[in-house]
């Protein structure tokens, strides 16, 4: 893959609010997954769509009370 691809699928989802420290272990390959799929959201919808994949992906672990 495009090294500048990879750049700027980490930028997508640092714009649109995933942590460095999270997205330090997310894979490149999921990074450009999750940017293209952020990118046919919705605006108002992205951040939201965005940490819905992180968790999906086991990269957030969300704890319930």
């Amino acid at each position: 893959m495009n090294d500048s691809v990879a750049v700027d699928a980490k930028r997508i989802l640092l714009r649109y609010g995933a942590p460095i420290t999270v997205l330090d272990d997310v894979s490149e390959a999921h990074r450009i997954e999750f940017a293209r799929e952020v990118a046919k959201t919705a605006l108002p919808e992205r951040q939201q769509r965005l940490r819905a994949l992180l968790i999906e992906h086991g990269y957030i672990v969300v704890e319930e009370d």
